[in-house]
């Protein structure tokens, strides 16, 4: 088990009001203890960090004075993290270790799953991006396997794409759910020993995917040269990509056509990174989401950009460490930070585009 801190602390009531969540339905998510009087009790975790702001816009997505807070730590590549909205929690990959934890108010962190995505006799990275489908299953970009999976109730997993064209993937990456069920995904090889040189590629190229609910793999994007993080705009009209090339660290749009294909016509550059990482910035595109008003939320150089749908750099949230993923949690306003060895959070004043955040289930 790695080295964590003790869960001792929650955003308080008072935040929770401000995003427009009652007292009672506060309770019901965030599960705050309250004393004996039934008065909820406050508690606080480390902070750390700060949010670069660089267009007064932020002001109305993160609350001037907002802190970072500081979850869990001594991870080794903490990714792809998920908000599980039947358990209440946040689940997420340690990747080199192979294993998922989970955390949330009241149980700390402890270990969910392994292995995670590495279930074969050679020892390799386990799972990386995770989501939940509309029942609140578990799915996994597998790189060890090569695949993408689910979890079933048993605990055994069940394979949702494995091969194009007879040809095993690389090592997917990250993944998103359509409303219609359709599941895109990158597939890049990072999980590959020897990345792009590994003699176990068996597809020349570095792919974006999509698998209807019958099975059938669709190939969509095959030019970029590192896709990664992956996500919808609120309308579903336009897809983002991250690509995580040093040489070319960009966040690429495509707008997506009636039939769920990219038009790659429209493929454009939606944000370019390569003047933050140019001026020392660490850090390429790699997560990203997406929230209700259509602002990108993307990690890159510095930390986690916040982007408006115009592609303007609106500010930057910063942990000090190098940020993989992020993902909208609890009523949809708190965005977590898998950042390297943390796992952090942050209250936001907007609702975020996830699994889980529609009216039958917060």
């Amino acid at each position: 088990m790695k080295q964590t801190f003790a869960c001792v602390s929650s955003l308080t009531l008072l935040s929770l009001l401000v995003s427009g969540v009652s007292g009672t339905a506060a309770d019901k998510i965030w599960n705050l203890p309250k004393t004996p009087d039934g008065a909820y009790v406050d508690r606080t975790f480390p902070t750390i960090g700060e949010v670069e702001r660089l267009d007064g816009a932020l002001d109305k997505l993160i609350a001037p004075g907002t802190k970072i807070e500081l979850l869990a730590k001594g991870f080794t590549w903490s990714e792809g993290p998920v908000w599980a909205w039947r358990r209440h929690s946040i689940l997420f990959s340690d990747v080199p270790e192979n294993t998922i934890y989970e955390w949330d108010q009241t149980h700390d962190l402890y270990t969910y799953l392994k292995p995670s995505g590495n279930t074969g006799p050679t020892p390799g990275e386990g799972s990386n991006g995770l989501t939940i489908d509309s029942q609140g299953r578990l799915v996994l970009a597998q790189h060890g396997d090569r695949r993408i999976a689910r979890l079933n109730p048993d605990g055994s997993f069940e394979t949702i794409a494995q091969y194009y064209k007879w040809n095993r993937f690389n090592s997917p990456n990250d993944l998103v759910y359509r409303s219609n069920g359709d599941l895109y995904f990158t597939d890049p090889p990072y999980g590959l020993k020897g990345g792009n040189a590994s003699p176990q590629k068996e597809i020349p190229f570095n792919g974006v995917y999509r698998v209807d609910k019958k099975g059938n793999v669709t190939l969509l994007e095959s030019e970029l040269t590192y896709p990664n993080g992956i996500a919808f705009s609120p309308d579903e009209k336009t897809l983002y990509i991250a690509v995580s090339d040093p040489d070319k660290p960009v966040v690429m749009a495509y707008n997506v056509k009636a039939d769920g294909t990219l038009d790659i016509n429209t493929r454009r550059i939606f944000f370019d990174a390569a003047p933050l990482a140019k001026a020392g910035a660490q850090g390429s595109p790699d997560g990203l989401k997406v929230d209700k008003s259509g602002n990108v939320w993307t990690t890159g150089p510095g930390g986690v950009l916040v982007i408006s749908p115009e592609g303007k750099h609106l500010g930057t949230i910063k942990t000090g460490e190098l940020i993989a993923n992020c993902a909208w949690g609890n009523n949809g306003t708190v965005l977590y930070l898998t950042s390297h060895s943390y796992l952090c959070r942050i209250q936001t004043l907007v609702r975020g585009v996830g699994p889980g955040f529609t009216d039958s289930h917060p």
